[in-house]
């Protein structure tokens, strides 16, 4: 039996209702958004696939995908602070620029090991698709006063900037798994990596530290009406990536750096920030789960091979972990944070779109186990990053107050 799109549609808005008008009660369990919606996305799974083409399914993701993450990246680093960034800076640069290759490195060598005939360029695909993190699966950590400051700081920056920077490796990846590989003998693959590098960054700040001086201007004169503040935020976030884009730089990096310096150069009240991403923020990530759920999570089941499984459960574990606690060595930090960092690299949005990404403007061989391996490694995080982020959050709380008290 099909539903027709209208009915499909009106069931999903009933239990976005139900869900909101028992947000409380649910926070008190184990169960989160992710958790939620990306099993009732599954669960009409069969419906939803035949309301359209499935090239249209697939363009109509990606863009869900793409807008959820911008988003997402420009609303987390609004609330970065500077000042607090300045006193433990140190963690996330570690994790960034020691941990970040060689979760590559390890990644891309036990993907080898487990899928040997796939050849080299599929492992440093896999490897560099499932490296970024996402803080939306890990909002209960961040979100918790609990955890110490320097902690949520850290996974915040580094899941905001881990993506854009893996972007190089991605394409190399993909451009490697392809049957001709003559442009990387051309010279413009390192110049375009060097400007998504470069640009990247540059644009953000430039839109972030613009507008933000721009906002100030007008509140400061009352001309600004409060609900306008939610549509310069929305705005800055799409000026940001598309502006980076336009030029040749990294969309995703420009929409991290942009949140960041808005929200330290905005001398007023962020608040409209937080109302916009628990309000329209919150809904369009209900939606890019869902459709997870909904479309590669049985597209990738459909070519589930127990090599996607035991790979998934490594990249969650000791692929992300050994590296993490690796970059961290010297810091000083206790062996339950390092633990702590380690295991919350949970892998959500980022992956689920460079995968789409790749696979849509790509043509290369072992399309269908990336598919398989990256929906396993994000369905597994969404379940045991879920259920595993408060408890961890509170014990980590009680962890440093009783170190607290020690000294």
């Amino acid at each position: 039996m099909h539903w027709h799109l209208e009915t499909v549609i009106l069931g999903i808005l009933l239990c976005v209702i139900v869900y909101s008008l028992l947000t409380k009660t649910i926070g008190r369990t184990v169960l989160t958004l992710p958790i939620i919606f990306t099993g009732l996305g599954y669960l009409v799974s069969s419906h939803v696939n035949s309301l359209a083409e499935p090239e249209a399914l697939k363009t109509g993701t990606r863009l869900l995908a793409e807008v959820t993450l911008i988003l997402v990246l420009f609303s987390d680093a609004s609330h970065v602070r500077f000042a607090r960034l300045k006193e433990s800076y140190a963690i996330p640069a570690r994790m960034l620029v020691i941990g970040l290759p060689l979760t590559l490195l390890s990644g891309m060598f036990v993907a080898h090991l487990i899928n040997p005939a796939s050849g080299l360029a599929m492992a440093l695909l896999t490897a560099a698709v499932l490296t970024p993190t996402d803080a939306a699966l890990g909002q209960t950590v961040l979100s918790n006063p609990r955890v110490p400051g320097r902690l949520s700081q850290a996974i915040n920056v580094e899941s905001g900037l881990n993506d854009g920077l893996a972007v190089p490796f991605v394409l190399l990846g993909a451009m490697l798994a392809m049957s001709g590989v003559s442009e990387l003998h051309s010279g413009n693959f390192a110049v375009s990596i060097l400007l998504q590098i470069i640009l990247g960054p540059l644009v953000g700040i430039i839109v972030g530290y613009g507008l933000a001086k721009a906002m100030d201007f007008a509140k400061d004169r009352d001309l600004l009406v409060e609900s306008a503040s939610g549509v310069v935020f929305l705005s800055a976030a799409f000026t940001a990536y598309v502006g980076s884009e336009i030029i040749g730089g990294n969309g995703f990096i420009a929409a991290f750096l942009g949140g960041m310096v808005f929200g330290n150069t905005y001398k007023h009240n962020i608040h409209f920030i937080g109302e916009f991403m628990e309000g329209v923020g919150q809904f369009l990530t209900i939606a890019a789960f869902l459709t997870f759920g909904a479309l590669l999570l049985p597209a990738g089941l459909a070519h589930m091979q127990w090599k996607a499984i035991v790979l998934a459960l490594m990249f969650l574990t000791v692929v992300r972990m050994l590296p993490i606690w690796l970059s961290l060595l010297g810091t000083g930090m206790a062996t339950h944070e390092k633990l702590f960092l380690g295991w919350f690299g949970p892998r959500g949005l980022a992956s689920i779109l460079f995968t789409l990404i790749m696979t849509d403007e790509f043509d290369f061989v072992g399309e269908n186990e990336l598919l398989a391996c990256v929906s396993m490694t994000v369905f597994l995080s969404i379940i045991l990053h879920g259920i595993s982020s408060a408890p961890l959050s509170e014990w980590i709380g009680r962890r440093a107050e009783r170190d607290k008290v020690e000294t």
